[in-house]
């Protein structure tokens, strides 16, 4: 597949994930709040050879929870003033100026969970459950890679996704999960100032 638009919080790293679909050409489009440590997607950009929308992580949250529930646009006044505003509708309420935002909706969700039943129930583990919960529903095929698919129901108390908004499950193979940027702090040692 080409001439993909992907949306995506950020376009990942060099060699991986969606690192590798700007390796081959494929995505045409990024839509996305943080372009991030990657440094092909940032020269395909400043080349002009990728399609670049940045989106406030919030407001990216947001169109994509909006696409899952049938909202086609909303108002925020997240962005106004900035590039972000530039050729979107404004408004006024209560005196204060607001963007119109159009919903996301995509042809297909691809979300990575914890934990799942064979009914599709979802339960994700820290930061995946940002993005992945809003992506599984704004999708009109979703597709599930989850680390762990229980032999009995999830607990309703921990069901995050409900089945119904997943189609296609597959089971993830063990590998080393890739941090960005690692960052740290010197150590500091019991009695010494700092």
């Amino acid at each position: 597949m080409r001439d993909l638009t992907i949306v995506s919080n950020n376009m990942g790293v060099d060699g991986s994930g969606l690192g590798l679909l700007l390796e081959t050409r494929q995505v045409r489009k990024a839509i996305a709040s943080y372009v991030g440590e990657n440094a092909l997607f940032a020269r395909l950009y400043l080349d002009g050879e990728l399609d670049v929308e940045l989106v406030p992580q919030g407001t990216l949250a947001e169109r994509l929870r909006a696409g899952g529930a049938g909202i086609p646009a909303f108002s925020t006044p997240t962005g106004v003033g900035t590039p972000v505003a530039d050729g979107k509708p404004h408004a006024k309420f209560n005196g204060r100026t607001y963007l119109l935002e159009r919903a996301i909706t995509a042809d297909l969700a691809l979300v990575h969970a914890h934990a799942a039943d064979h009914a599709g129930n979802l339960t994700y583990r820290y930061a995946a459950r940002n993005f992945n919960p809003l992506v599984a529903t704004c999708g009109t095929m979703c597709v599930t890679e989850t680390e762990t698919i229980l032999d009995d129901f999830l607990d309703p108390e921990y069901v995050i996704t409900p089945g119904v908004f997943v189609d296609r499950m597959v089971l993830a193979s063990p590998r080393l999960k890739q941090i960005e940027k690692r960052t740290v702090r010197p150590r500091q040692t019991a009695g010494k100032d700092a």
